[in-house]
């Protein structure tokens, strides 16, 4: 970390991550229902803003090409059981809450047939 920080943040972030999908509506209206912020979207290409700043980009499958069933990523939230519950509400599939030592964590199904993994956080008042 810079010595110069003033707020004690790293200096750096993720900026983007990207995830083809074959229904970017449906994906996107997914994410934002749990709790990202939509920048920009059109049919086959949407923006959404993640806490600080990092922003997912859902782009469409082009013609034959084939998405990934699991995201090469995580969403890390405070509260893995209030979490876990809201996914319930929207009638998601899910897998048990796995307990360790650092992270709490499952596994949710979303459109497109997506897996996204949530994970708790350890960062506490950390983040600013």
């Amino acid at each position: 970390m810079n010595e110069d920080s003033k707020d004690g943040r790293p200096d750096v972030a993720i900026g983007h991550i990207g995830l083809k999908v074959r229904d970017v509506a449906d994906v996107k209206q997914f994410f934002v229902l749990h709790g990202m912020r939509e920048v920009f979207a059109r049919d086959n290409f949407a923006v959404l803003e993640l806490r600080g700043g990092t922003h997912l980009v859902l782009q469409a499958l082009e013609d034959g090409e084939t998405g990934k069933d699991i995201c090469d990523f995580d969403l890390m939230v405070d509260d893995i059981d209030a979490t876990y519950q809201r996914y319930l509400d929207d009638s998601r599939k899910l897998s048990e809450i796995s307990r360790g030592d650092i992270h709490d964590s499952f596994t949710v199904t979303g459109p497109s047939d997506i897996q996204v993994r949530i994970t708790s956080s350890h960062a506490g008042d950390r983040i600013v």
